[in-house]
């Protein structure tokens, strides 16, 4: 993969602009691309179900202007009160 790199960064034509940006962005990320073939099996499932649920956070808060009122609408989102109202699932 390294030597994929190397190839579509250096010695592409000049014409082929979209393949000469492409190149260029895999040199300037080229650890990070190199680290997922490091690991098999690693993952970014974890962080974008984080993502989802912040987005259906936000989403369930739309139109409140008042911060007191978006808050009182994100607790019970987010399960801020579950501790309260069912003690048996700590």
């Amino acid at each position: 993969m390294a030597s994929l790199i190397e190839a579509v960064s250096d010695s592409v034509p000049t014409p082929l602009s979209e393949l000469i940006t492409l190149g260029r962005t895999l040199k300037k990320r080229a650890a990070d691309v190199l680290a997922y073939f490091e690991r098999p099996g690693t993952s970014n499932g974890p962080s974008e179900a984080i993502n989802g649920r912040l987005e259906h956070l936000r989403g369930s808060a739309l139109g409140f202007r008042n911060l007191t009122n978006y808050i009182a609408r994100s607790i019970p989102q987010t399960g801020g009160f579950r501790p309260l109202l069912h003690p048996h699932l700590r």
